[in-house]
């Protein structure tokens, strides 16, 4: 079974590949000419943005790395950037204010909105929106799945699982698929301008590990959502995983980047 580190590591290389670099051209551009640059990364999980991120910006670098897990951030802290200056702080992301990332010069994320709750996304917005400085939010899930031979089954698990992303779980209804436009939405409203580019993950037979572990998480998901799909699922799944270990399956999984500017 693997640690959720362990599928940060699996995935992080699909994840370089997907993100803009137009978008993260932009932000370089934007902050051209800065003796330091100081860069919020929420959610940071073992510090995969700044690794991807760090080398594109042409100043040095100050990062503050935000997660609830110290195991995480002891990771993060350690390879995010040799160069860069590291800070890490464990906090609540969901409750953090204009204060607390009042000397940010950029604010950044990945693969994290679609945890968030309607009224979460608000807070993060209205925190960011408060220093006005550029936001790059990256691979937020749209709901679209293909899979590569089609099956049958394939669109009912991915409405089985965008449901189980917009679930209700410990009183906190989450947006799931719906994130990337709440997000896009809300830094409009308080008069921000937001870049958006298409950024898919696509899969192939030499990244077969990540897909069998995706597939599995994917369908598990779906079942949990919808308990009646396990026994006509079965066969599905030996399909789909031995197509995978033949190198015959593709992936392809849409995920949205988004700049936010104040022009």
């Amino acid at each position: 079974m693997l640690t959720f580190a362990d599928w940060l590591a699996l995935r992080e290389a699909a994840d370089a590949s997907a993100r803009s670099t137009e978008l993260a051209d932009e932000v370089r551009e934007r902050l051209r000419g800065r003796s330091t640059v100081t860069v919020h990364d929420l959610g940071t999980g073992t510090g995969a943005m700044g690794r991807w991120l760090a080398p594109r910006l042409d100043a040095p670098q100050h990062w503050i790395l935000y997660d609830r897990d110290d195991d995480l951030l002891a990771l993060a802290q350690a390879r995010v950037a040799p160069e860069a200056k590291v800070t890490t702080r464990n906090t609540d992301i969901t409750r953090l204010t204009a204060a607390d990332l009042g000397d940010a010069d950029l604010i950044t994320a990945s693969a994290l909105l679609d945890m968030f709750t309607g009224a979460e996304v608000a807070r993060v917005v209205d925190a960011c929106a408060g220093v006005r400085c550029p936001v790059l939010f990256t691979l937020s899930v749209i709901g679209d799945v293909r899979l590569t031979p089609a099956d049958p089954l394939d669109a009912e698990i991915m409405a089985a699982f965008n449901a189980h992303q917009r679930r209700t779980a410990h009183g906190r209804s989450l947006v799931g698929p719906d994130a990337a436009k709440l997000t896009i939405d809300a830094f409009t409203y308080r008069g921000a301008r937001v870049v958006e580019r298409s950024t898919p993950w696509t899969l192939g037979a030499d990244q077969a590990d990540l897909i069998a572990e995706w597939f599995k998480g994917w369908l598990g998901a779906a079942c949990e959502q919808r308990p009646e799909l396990a026994g006509p699922v079965e066969a599905y799944a030996a399909r789909r995983l031995a197509e995978n270990a033949a190198g015959d399956l593709r992936v392809t999984v849409g995920h949205v980047d988004l700049l936010v500017v104040w022009d």
